[in-house]
């Protein structure tokens, strides 16, 4: 397995974080610092990062309901929750991806860089649900202008499915990761999201889950998300 698989596979980082740590020299194999991504390994190689010896651990994936004012983060240095602390398991889990403090809903944690990387990277289009509350009932025209895509000052969003979900609400489906894609989105059109939560990623849906709760996900399911990234 290439070394940057092998850190990935470890739950270290993704693949590309994973490989700005090797060319940085921050990683060993043996005694040897290794600056070539590319580098074959295994479990007996003793692959080391920073010095601390690093082997596979058994893969996890979690779904979280998460609750509003809890971070995004592994942790979180002020008074509010992280997601982490939110997941019973000893196993060291990132958040795939971001769900911001004033939103609520579906997020993943796993320990799979590799599964984390294809689930967020746009090149693989994965989708995301949203449930949105406007600050008012939205016109044919800002929802027709929402499904081909506005201009926002990072670039034009890509064709999204939009349905109207009550009075002052919207279901919208998008297949990017921008940060507060939906509420800039939303703004962009005129409007503006009072109310946002994630109630689908890929193939995974929020139901069943109260607020606060995880569940691990089972080996179908991971598999699942998998195809989702196109895999």
């Amino acid at each position: 397995m290439r070394l940057a698989k092998f850190l990935a596979h470890a739950g270290v980082a993704s693949r590309r974080k994973s490989e700005e740590l090797i060319v940085a020299g921050r990683v060993s194999v043996g005694r040897e610092t290794v600056t070539d991504p590319a580098r074959d390994v295994d479990e007996r190689s003793k692959v080391a990062v920073d010095g601390k010896p690093i082997a596979i651990e058994p893969r996890e994936v979690w779904i979280l309901h998460k609750p509003l004012d809890v971070v995004s983060t592994t942790r979180e240095p002020g008074s509010r929750k992280a997601v982490t602390e939110l997941i019973p398991t000893e196993r060291r889990l990132y958040p795939v991806g971001r769900l911001d403090a004033d939103s609520t809903g579906l997020i993943l944690l796993t320990n799979d860089g590799e599964l984390a990387n294809r689930l967020t990277h746009p090149r693989y289009g994965v989708e995301r649900t949203y449930r949105a509350t406007l600050g008012r009932s939205p016109t044919d025209s800002e929802i027709e202008r929402l499904a081909k895509g506005v201009k926002l000052e990072d670039g034009r969003t890509r064709p999204a499915q939009v349905t109207r979900a009550g009075r002052r609400g919207i279901e919208i489906k998008i297949r990017e990761g921008r940060n507060r894609q939906v509420r800039r989105m939303a703004e962009a059109v005129g409007n503006e999201v009072v109310a946002l939560k994630r109630t689908g990623f890929g193939s995974l849906r929020l139901s069943g889950l109260e607020d606060g709760e995880s569940r691990k996900l089972e080996d179908a399911q991971i598999e699942q998300l998998w195809k989702d990234s196109g895999r």
